[in-house]
């Protein structure tokens, strides 16, 4: 059975397309088959998968408005057993097309689309936007699990109640399925107070639900982001392909 797992949480610069890229890489490297699907109209997941989002004609945008056959538009990448469904800033028009078009049913897009793809993939990673808004809903409504990474800073609570007042919203209107796959530490750097105080924070109030790997602050891994590569391919040794590396194995333990 495919695992589909959202990364999200609705504050940006917290390590979300990172994680959904990495995670993804690691996964693959673990021989697993995955598809990454970039559900941001920044295109990020793309471009950090060396993809030139700007020049793609089709995207998961034209798959779950209906006008493309979403097996068309998943694409291979430099990773053995990854592929990607990208996205580009057609995917920001989403919501005003919808409105004009007057669907009834908009949260059921992204679920519906994946039912239409024809391999069969040990995991579907999703990565999220940066928002509370339809992009968002739709993808926990698609997905099994939902991952949310979460920044060592001073506003990480505010940021993990909103999404969690979100995803207990999916469960009850429309997805009773989902479940908190983990919270994930992300940019983390033990040696600074504030660090270790939102860590043992959130280890405290989700005991059961903290992943114990946390991602380390490393250069390695913005520098692969500019490379178009995953940093676990990239520098696989390097301190944050090992976190990524250990992220996986967390999450192939609870298959």
């Amino acid at each position: 059975m495919t695992r589909i797992i959202a990364i999200a949480n609705q504050k940006g610069g917290v390590g979300k397309t990172t994680t959904a890229i990495n995670l993804s890489a690691a996964l693959a490297h673990f021989g697993k088959d995955v598809l990454l699907i970039d559900f941001d109209a920044q295109g990020n997941s793309g471009r950090g998968l060396g993809i030139d989002v700007t020049s793609l004609r089709e995207t998961v945008y034209d798959a779950v408005i209906s006008h493309a056959d979403v097996n068309t538009l998943i694409k291979p990448t430099s990773v053995d057993k990854l592929s990607i469904l990208p996205s580009n800033l057609k995917l920001a028009s989403l919501d005003s097309y919808l409105v004009a078009q007057g669907s009834q049913n908009p949260f059921f897009l992204l679920k519906d689309t994946l039912k239409k793809i024809k391999t069969v993939y040990d995991y579907i990673i999703i990565d999220c936007p940066p928002s509370l808004g339809l992009l968002n809903v739709n993808a926990l409504v698609a997905s099994n699990e939902v991952i949310v990474p979460v920044q060592c800073e001073y506003f990480a609570m505010e940021a993990v109640a909103a999404i969690l007042s979100s995803i207990t919203k999916v469960q009850n209107d429309y997805n009773p399925e989902l479940k908190i796959e983990g919270f994930l530490l992300t940019m983390y750097d033990p040696r600074t107070s504030l660090d270790t105080e939102v860590a043992m924070q959130v280890r405290r109030l989700f005991k059961e639900n903290t992943f114990s790997t946390s991602i380390p602050r490393n250069v390695s891994i913005p520098e692969s982001s500019a490379r178009g590569e995953p940093v676990t391919s990239w520098r696989p040794s390097a301190q944050g392909s090992l976190a990524y590396f250990a992220l996986a194995r967390e999450v192939m333990e609870h298959e």
